[in-house]
């Protein structure tokens, strides 16, 4: 006998309840599907080459229920020409939704209209698949004569929209020049601080002393304000003016250094003068250092002596000689010049630094190779940025998107050649600059024979190493079309010869080979390893290569 701890049970029970939760939601799920009524119908199941077919589904939903019909190509193979707007109609408080879809196909054969997935509150249904099948139009070849297909024709690209490039870069050009002479070569208005500081030093230390007769520091008793002021306007003056070196001494040093030009008479100032100027400074130093505070008229006073002590000293002076005048206005156009030239190399070197900024922006966002080959130029960038081709090549046909149109190609068969095949129709196209190059070839040959596909490729190879192709490498798996035509691709890699060179570069191919009896179609790529954008080329054109298997 075997025992079961109690405490099993609740595990039990607890794995019992989930399961017949699950049963009732699978349950329930089942009846909601069951009430979604999706009816889904086509007005035809033939049609000609380029008719369409009109596919219509309907659904009966509750009013508050969501629906999410198919958008966008989701009929693939068939082609979606138009959705038409859904229809709705109400009946109490149901909901009957209808909505009618214009399908097409250019290509005759048999396509399999693909089931659609019809939403319902986040829930998807899906409808059942139809066979539609699309018949060619016949000619009539007695009534009307055929001709071959016209050959290529190189045409010289337009150049009609240059002068749109032309205007973007004139206005760019224009704008950065209007900033940079705005903020760097302009001549701003002074402000009233720069216009007092060009006056000359008589002038500025008159007004800054008459700033200092309107001012409020007497009246709020703030001397030592207005004694350092004061002393501050008079030993500048002396300084600019009589080339005193007066900001930095004492009371002491500079009434000594004031005698001593008087006595040599470099400064014709009399001794009552410098006795005043002595001791207007004493005073200053003790309201500053002793913190007296002598009376609003004395402070007063002292400002007026100053103003004649600066009055005296600016007669004293001798006149500037014609040579020292000269030397001033020499230096003051000097002066402008740094100014200028500062201003220039501030505005260039902030031009700089935004430019600089903006291609490590740009870097680091898109990344620095793809910035390098946008400005300078990359030819396979170009091309895979540039428009692209969708055209059907050779007999029978083969259908790719191409950067530029292939170019038919003339190819001679050799007299041992001509029993086994009757047609080859080769186009390509080669970059003058890499290695890129595209190129298909359909051949037509016995109705009988079959295409020799394991022929095929050693040939290429073959002829890869007869124009100097090293180091092959070959891989080969399926490949299939968008419409499910099975093929073999054959790729690898290998070290190819430079045009009019002995160098070699690294690069890579691919072969597609498509055929049956009677035909075989090939197509054939090389690239430079290392061009991602080559890369990028390739995978674009083999997503659209499809291939027409009637001959």
């Amino acid at each position: 006998m075997r025992i079961i701890s109690t405490t099993h049970f609740p595990v039990m029970r607890m794995a019992r309840f989930l399961a017949f939760v699950c049963l009732i939601l699978s349950l329930s799920t089942v009846k909601a599907q069951e009430n979604r009524n999706i009816r889904t119908s086509v007005d035809t199941t033939y049609i000609k080459i380029g008719e369409q077919v009109q596919w219509k589904v309907s659904v009966e939903v509750d009013s508050t229920d969501q629906v999410i019909f198919p958008e966008g190509q989701t009929f693939s193979p068939l082609e979606t020409v138009e959705a038409f707007a859904t229809d709705t109609t109400r009946k109490n408080d149901r909901l009957t939704l209808q909505k009618i879809y214009a399908l097409t196909q250019f290509d005759s054969g048999s396509y399999k209209l693909p089931t659609q997935r019809i939403e319902i509150n986040g829930i998807g249904y899906f409808t059942d698949s139809t066979m539609i099948h699309v018949e060619t139009v016949p000619v009539d070849t007695i009534a009307q004569k055929m001709y071959d297909i016209k050959p290529l024709i190189n045409v010289e690209k337009s150049y009609m929209g240059w002068w749109k490039y032309v205007v973007i870069g004139l206005l760019v050009l224009l704008v950065l020049g209007g900033l940079f002479y705005w903020f760097v070569l302009r001549k701003k208005p002074l402000t009233q601080e720069e216009k007092e500081a060009l006056l000359p030093p008589y002038d500025r230390a008159l007004l800054e002393l008459k700033r200092l007769e309107n001012s409020k520091y007497l009246i709020q008793d703030e001397f030592k304000e207005y004694y350092s002021e004061l002393t501050t306007i008079v030993r500048a003056y002396l300084e600019e003016e009589a080339h005193v070196a007066a900001l930095e001494s004492t009371t002491g040093q500079l009434i000594e250094r004031l005698e001593l030009l008087s006595d040599s008479g470099e400064l014709q100032l009399d001794k009552d003068t410098i006795q005043q100027f002595r001791n207007i400074l004493q005073t200053a130093d003790l309201v500053k250092f002793a913190r007296t505070k002598p009376s609003t008229s004395v402070a007063e006073q002292d400002r007026k002596l100053v103003e004649q002590i600066v009055v005296k000293t600016h007669e004293a002076l001798p006149e500037p000689t014609e040579e020292e005048l000269m030397q001033q206005a020499e230096y003051l156009e000097e002066l402008g010049r740094r100014k200028q030239k500062r201003k220039l190399i501030i505005g260039l070197s902030t031009l700089a630094g935004v430019i600089v900024l903006g291609v490590l922006i740009a870097g680091f966002k898109f990344g620095f190779t793809y910035l390098k080959d946008t400005v300078l130029g990359h030819p396979t960038k170009e091309l895979l940025e540039g428009e692209w081709i969708s055209s059907s090549y050779g007999f029978p046909p083969i259908i790719l998107e191409t950067p530029k149109v292939l170019v038919r190609q003339e190819v001679k068969l050799p007299p041992e050649a001509k029993a086994n095949i009757q047609d080859i129709q080769a186009f390509s196209y080669h970059s003058p600059i890499g290695l890129f190059t595209v190129g298909t070839t359909s051949v037509t040959m016995n109705p009988e024979m079959e295409a020799p596909f394991e022929q095929t490729i050693e040939q290429i190879i073959q002829g890869f190493e007869s124009q100097g192709t090293k180091n092959i490498i070959t891989k080969q798996e399926e490949f299939t079309t968008i419409s499910g035509v099975k093929g073999i691709k054959v790729f690898g890699s290998g070290d190819f010869p430079v045009p009019n060179s002995k160098e070699l570069v690294k690069g890579e191919y691919t072969v597609l080979l498509f055929g049956g009896k009677g035909f075989q179609q090939n197509v054939i790529l090389t690239w430079l390893e290392d061009d991602t954008y080559a890369q990028d080329i390739v995978d674009r054109i083999l997503s659209t290569v499809e291939v027409k298997t009637d001959v």
